[in-house]
C-alpha cells in the first residue's frame, strides 16, 4: 500500500511544471504543493512545511516561453536556478521536463515515490537524476 499520507513538495523555474504535476500527484490521492521557492532569497524555503519528499523540475528559457507568456529573459532563468540550488542539491527527485509530456513528467514521479515507498529510500536528501 502505498505511503500517499507522505507530504510531496515539488519546485522548480517558472514553467517547468510544478503546478501541473502537483494535480497529477494529487490525482492519484498525494498530498503534494508546490513552493514558490524560484522568487524566495530563503534558500530553505521549501523546507517550511517539513516535507518527506521534495521533487525539482527544470527547463529551458526556450520551453517556458512556450509554456507561457514572459517578459524576461536567460538573466532571470539563472536567477531562480540561483535562487533554488538548496532545492536541487536537496532533491529525492530531478526532473529535465524539456521534452517530456505532461504523463510522462507525471508518470517518473509515480515511479518514483512508489520505487522509494518499496525501498525505504531517502526521498529528499539523495538525489536522482531523470534526464531525458
Amino acid at each position: 500500500m502505498p505511503e500517499k499520507d507522505k507530504l510531496i513538495v515539488v519546485a522548480g523555474v517558472c514553467g517547468s511544471g510544478k503546478s501541473t504535476l502537483v494535480k497529477g500527484l494529487q490525482t492519484h490521492g498525494y498530498q503534494a504543493h508546490s513552493v514558490a521557492q524560484e522568487h524566495s532569497c530563503a534558500p530553505a524555503m521549501w523546507q517550511m512545511t517539513g516535507p518527506e519528499c521534495l521533487i525539482y523540475l527544470d527547463c529551458s528559457l526556450e520551453t517556458v516561453r512556450l509554456r507561457r507568456r514572459i517578459q524576461w529573459g536567460e538573466a532571470r532563468l539563472r536567477e531562480q536556478r540561483y535562487r533554488l540550488r538548496h532545492a536541487r542539491e536537496h532533491c529525492g527527485l530531478f526532473i529535465d521536463t524539456e521534452n517530456l509530456s505532461i504523463q510522462e513528467v507525471l508518470d517518473t514521479a509515480l515511479d518514483f515515490l512508489k520505487e522509494s515507498e518499496l525501498t525505504g529510500g531517502d526521498t529528499g536528501a539523495n538525489k536522482k537524476e531523470s534526464l531525458n
